[in-house]
């Protein structure tokens, strides 16, 4: 009765495990700004500069320049406001798509390490039938045990 063949190890290769995004999408470490806050951003700097040529027209005086202070700081504390709210959004869908590649990298590596525990039982229980007839065909053992690195008793 002929001995069945062991299974192939499994291979680990880089294609197995996700690295993490494209090549391209790693090449900045900042995410670009969404076009809308650009236009935000425009739209803002817009009013502030139709405060100031309203000022100039006017005429410069100490009460122009309040009026602009009063004008110009809510539009500014808004676009500002705009502009970091959008960014911590920006933020948290750039960690929770990292957050999900992590997830991707753990299951691959779970996958291969229970692939791997199955071909370790599948060589030792090969060992252990190979052990088992030579030991009943009367043949010493001494050699196989020290090659396959195993304590004494361990059959």
């Amino acid at each position: 009765m002929p001995l069945a063949q062991p299974a192939a190890a499994p291979r680990q290769s880089a294609e197995s495990v996700p690295t993490g995004a494209p090549a391209s999408s790693q090449a900045s470490d900042r995410p670009a700004a969404p076009p809308r806050t650009a236009l935000v951003v425009l739209a803002g700097i817009g009013a502030l500069a139709l405060d100031f040529i309203v000022m100039i027209l006017v005429g410069v005086s100490s009460e122009s320049i309040n009026a602009l202070a009063v004008l110009s700081t809510p539009i500014a504390s808004m676009v500002a406001a705009y502009y970091g709210i959008t960014l911590s959004i920006q933020q948290v869908r750039n960690e929770r798509a990292e957050k999900e590649k992590a997830i991707g990298r753990a299951d691959a590596a779970d996958a291969s390490s229970r692939e791997t525990e199955v071909w370790s039982a599948q060589m030792e229980s090969g060992l252990r039938v190979a052990m088992a007839k030579l030991a009943a065909a009367g043949v010493g053992t001494d050699e196989v045990t020290k090659a396959a690195g195993t304590p004494d008793g361990f059959f």
